[in-house]
């Protein structure tokens, strides 16, 4: 069983930046891949970045390449989203997700995991 605590959220102007942490319990995490999806009011959970299980390889939806960055410290069981340059769109809650299948090449989709946290609001203002 994974738990995970997202924080790191709040409001922030156009142009300015956010770092969203991911705190997992559970000694199975190192072995996940993990992603961040999040979800726009009336709007369904998209998918935003994704980590495999090493580090090695990430992925990102083309709405945020070049603005947000994934990364993982292993020793301290957590997940990072830097997000640089936000725009008023990427205004949503935001969610990190465990897959416990293959490691080594996360889901682009929610029914690809297995373990969601709570959430965290980001608001961007114009």
């Amino acid at each position: 069983q994974v738990q995970l605590v997202e924080s790191g959220g709040g409001l922030v102007q156009a142009g300015g930046s956010l770092r969203l942490s991911c705190a997992a319990s559970g000694h199975t995490f190192s072995s996940y891949a993990m992603g961040w999806f999040r979800q726009a009011p009336g709007k369904e959970r998209e998918f935003v970045t994704a980590i495999n299980w090493s580090g090695s390889s990430t992925y990102y939806a083309d709405s945020v390449k070049g603005r947000f960055t994934i990364s993982r410290d292993k020793s301290k069981n957590t997940v990072y989203l830097q997000m640089n340059n936000l725009k008023p769109e990427d205004t949503a809650v935001y969610y990190c997700a465990a897959d416990r299948g293959s490691g080594w090449n996360p889901s682009s989709t929610p029914s690809g995991y297995n373990y969601w946290g709570q959430g965290t609001q980001v608001t961007v203002s114009s």
